[in-house]
Formats: structure tokens, sequence, C-alpha cells
């Protein structure tokens, strides 16, 4: 007994000192992230400068405050305003995540802390005020992001060569025969293969031969437009694959497969054609209840980016969600040169691992990505609540969720999280998978557990 209680003790005092090691670990090596960001800052605009002939907005400015009159924009900033006619665009400003541009360093939110509770005992009169970065006017303006470090190969730019503004859609099946369609959303960072080089060719011949699988590549991922002018917002997201997808293979009715961020997309598609819906399917949706009183974007930044080193997926996540400038160094190493890596990779291996992950995870621009982020899933933050319960009562559809066990990117009660708002949802959590395994590696398992899911909304 004294063996197990010390044993007992001996587990929750190494646990502790751990997680003291990682705090303490984990707060110097962000702090030196921040200076590495800010001197970045400078770096780029100077590269910028030389490149472009023109320096380029970022979002290390502070908010500046602005006012709505008519189609107009007014921004203030250091007595001097600018005026920014919105009559060329449909965006609305809800759609922008304050996360963005409001991602203070560690040191600045200890002070935060600190100077919080020293005026917890004062009266603070509190000033209601609507802010915009500058970064999102100047983008609106058309002073778009650069593009000397996106990639220029055939692949990353094949939408420049068509005339459509539309997204690029792998579709597979009889095209004038199908008797049932399905969708297929990819998540963040990947893109239309993730599906058609796993799922689709180990789907039965009824289902090739009756079924219209339908894999889209989201904007500004894989083979679809990158514009440099857009802020990637919900709206423009779901709208393009309205136009690109449902208008344009006249889909009436349709079965939703999505993974990872692709989720917030099929819930908001699902809300806006609730009676098109035929079942839902989602993998690892990223759904974090908000506590009430806390600002719904940041929670959600926090808690899928906790600037920790440890474990490794959250330091990754760490440095894609906080860091702009070091995030676009990444993304100027790997997916500009990603050619050159899947040869390294192909040479290294001496070409037996397919290599078609590599064009999930590199063929997108820093500009799609880092907005797609902030503005998908933290920006999102306080609309899942009423998508989920729309999905609950108005849509009369199976809901299916998988998830991997293993999951260090999405934790597994954010699937729990879903079916406590759709009771109905069935949750099924596959062992020893991660993100992406419980796709890739499965696929033959989860090709067949679709097909069940498709063939039992027949008979409903």
């Amino acid at each position: 007994m004294d063996v197990k209680l010390n044993t007992i003790r001996l587990v929750l005092v190494l646990s502790l000192a751990g997680e003291i090691l990682n705090n303490a670990v984990s707060f110097a090596v962000f702090c030196v992230l921040d200076f590495v960001d800010f001197i970045l800052c400078f770096v780029y605009k100077i590269i910028d400068f030389w490149i472009e002939s023109q320096w380029k907005p970022c979002y290390c400015s502070s908010d500046k405050q602005h006012i709505i009159e008519g189609d107009n924009i007014l921004v203030s900033e250091e007595c001097e305003s600018k005026i920014v006619c919105l009559t060329s665009t449909n965006l609305q400003l809800e759609d922008i995540s304050d996360t963005l541009y409001s991602r203070p360093s560690i040191v600045a939110q200890l002070s935060k802390f600190i100077i919080n509770d020293l005026n917890k005992t004062k009266k603070t009169t509190v000033t209601s005020t609507f802010t915009i970065d500058s970064t999102i006017v100047e983008v609106l303006r058309g002073n778009v992001v650069p593009r000397w470090s996106d990639c220029d190969c055939k692949i990353c730019n094949s939408w420049t060569s068509s005339s459509k503004d539309t997204l690029f859609v792998k579709a597979e099946g009889p095209k004038d025969k199908a008797r049932e369609d399905v969708l297929f959303i990819h998540g963040f960072i990947s893109s239309s293969v993730f599906w058609t080089e796993t799922l689709f060719p180990n789907f039965s011949t009824t289902v090739k031969s009756t079924y219209r699988l339908l894999a889209v590549d989201i904007l500004g991922f894989g083979r679809s437009p990158k514009p440099t002018d857009s802020l990637y917002t919900l709206r423009e997201h779901v709208e393009m694959i309205e136009k690109s997808v449902l208008e344009a293979y006249q889909v009436k009715s349709f079965h939703i497969v999505a993974h990872s961020l692709g989720c917030i997309l099929a819930l908001a598609i699902a809300v806006k054609q609730p009676g098109s819906i035929k079942s839902l399917t989602l993998l690892a949706p990223p759904y974090f209840p908000v506590p009430k009183g806390e600002p719904a974007t940041q929670y959600i930044m926090r808690r899928i980016a906790p600037r920790r080193v440890w474990p490794v997926m959250a330091f990754g996540a760490s440095i894609a969600c906080w860091y702009e400038h070091i995030s676009r160094t990444f993304c100027l190493v790997i997916c500009k040169n990603h050619r050159f890596w899947e040869f390294i990779t192909k040479f290294i291996t001496r070409n037996r691992i397919r290599t078609y992950l590599l064009e999930c995870f590199c063929c997108h621009t820093h500009n799609s990505g880092w907005h797609t982020f902030h503005n998908i899933i933290c920006g999102t933050a306080g609309k899942l609540d009423s998508y989920l319960d729309t999905v609950c009562n108005q849509l009369k559809c199976e809901v299916a969720i998988f998830h991997g066990g293993d999951d260090k990117v999405i934790p597994v009660e954010c699937s729990y999280n879903v079916q406590r708002r759709i009771p109905r949802a069935q949750v099924k959590v596959v062992e020893n998978k991660d993100h992406i395994t419980i796709v890739v590696g499965r696929q033959m398992a989860f090709a067949k557990e679709l097909e069940k899911i498709w063939k039992r909304s027949k008979c409903d």
C-alpha cells in the first residue's frame, strides 16, 4: 500500500515539475520568438520595398478607429485620415477576426495581467469603439500583399490560366445519371488530394457508378484561386463553394464529408441549405465552447495555439497562429520550394513513398493560410453554437463524427462538445490514429463507413 502511495506521489511531483519546466521554457522561447518576429517585420518591409517598389502592410500596426458612413470607412491614424470605399466588395466587417491584428506578445500579456490586478479596485469608464487594422483597409483599397515569396509552379498557379473565377473541383462518377452527390471539404493547409488519393480509389464499384464525388480545393489552397486582395472570410469561402460546386454541378441535395477546418465550412453550408443536406460527416471538428465573458476569438486562439513548446503540435500551431512574419518565412522556405522538398523526399525514399501529402501541406500562400486560419477557425467562434443548434433543430439528416484518439491538433473533447449540442450525432473515436491518420492509412475502412452512412440516409 505504501509503495503504491509513494508511486502516485512521485508521479504527481514529476507531472508538476514537468508542467513548471514546460511553462518556464515556453516563456523564454516565445519571448525570443516575439523579438525575432519583430525583427522580421522590418526585414520583410525592406525586401518588399526593394522588390515591389512600395511598402507593404502587415498586422503589426496598432488598431485604428474607424467610422462607417454609407459605403465608406473613415480611418484615423495620428491626425491623418483615409476614406476607403466599399462599393466594390461584399465584405462585411463582422467577418474579420480581431486575432489578425490583436496578438499581444507574451511579455505584454504578462504586463496586462499585472496592471489589471492593480486596477481591480479602481472604477473605470469603458468606451465602446469599433476598430479595424490598417492592413485590412490597405487590402480593401487594392494595396495587396506581395507575391514574390509565393510559389510560381504550375500546380499552385493553374487557376491563372483559366478564365473562370471558380474553385478547382475534382469530380468522379457518372455525369448525367448520378443518383447521389457527395461534397468533400478538406481541412486547413490541405487540398482535395486528401480525399482523391485516399478515399476515391477505395469506394465500391456501386458507389462509383451511382454517386457523384465532388472534392473541392477551398479558396486559397491547392489548385484553386489564391487572390491577393482577399481576406478569406467565411462568406467568401462559402459563396465560392456554392458557386463552384453546387451551382456549377447543379447539385440539389447532397451528403457532406468534411475534415478539421472544413467542418466549419460544412456547418455554414448546412445552415444556409438545411433542406438539401442528406448526411453530415465531420472529422475532428474544431469546436471549443466559449465560456461566458470570454472574448470568443481570443479564447479559441489560445486553445488551439497555447504558446507552449510541448507538445510539438501545440508549438507548431502557436508559431503558425501568433507570428505573422515567422510563419511567412516558413511559407517562403517550404511552400515556395515544395518541388525541391518533393524531389528530396523521392530521392531519399527512392521513390517508394507517394508525396501527395506534400501538395496538401504546401500548395497555399501565406496570405491565404494566415487569413483563413484567423477568419475561419478563430473568427467563427461566436457563430458555431447557433450553427450547431440549427443543425440539431432544423436538419433531420444523420450526423456522424469521427476523431483520432491520438489527435494532438484538435482534442477528442471537441467531438463530444459537438455531440452535446446535437444529441443524435454519433461519435466514433478511432484509437491510435491522429489528425491525419484518421483517414490516411485507414482509407479502406473509412470508405466502407461512409458507404454505410449514405446507404442509411436512403432508408430514412
